[in-house]
């Protein structure tokens, strides 16, 4: 993906490349009309049907990726009330991680570890490419 192009670019590449990730494993994705809802995406299968925030990084911290998870327009983190998952996508690792809400609810900002095993890095890397989480 080019690195050096406006936020809001990136994350509309950001999305579709969730989009097609998700689609790919079976998944339904729906996308909202406009941009004013705290989630990106309805993703499901059958009758279970989950909202997902995208968001993206790659700024480096330590030996990790630091992901600011509030909402830029509101300057508040967000709420099981908001979403049901966060999808965050480590640009230059090329790594995802599906979090669910409760796991990073309250927090500003998380530091993700790709580069490193998922026994020795953060308390998310259990989350790393756990697309299963969404199909229920």
């Amino acid at each position: 993906m080019t690195l050096r192009l406006p936020p809001k670019a990136r994350g509309e590449l950001v999305e579709i490349r969730f989009l097609l990730q998700a689609a790919a494993r079976g998944l339904v994705v729906a996308k909202p009309w406009g941009d004013n809802l705290p989630f990106d995406f309805v993703v499901g299968r059958g009758r279970r049907w989950l909202r997902v925030q995208v968001k993206s990084t790659m700024h480096r911290v330590y030996r990790g990726y630091q992901l600011i998870t509030m909402h830029r327009s509101k300057g508040r983190g967000y709420t099981a009330r908001d979403t049901d998952f966060l999808a965050a996508y480590v640009i230059p690792d090329d790594a995802w991680y599906l979090i669910p809400v409760e796991a990073w609810t309250g927090k500003l900002a998380i530091v993700l570890f790709p580069r490193l095993r998922p026994t020795r890095g953060g308390r998310f890397e259990q989350y790393r490419e756990a697309w299963d989480l969404l199909a229920g």
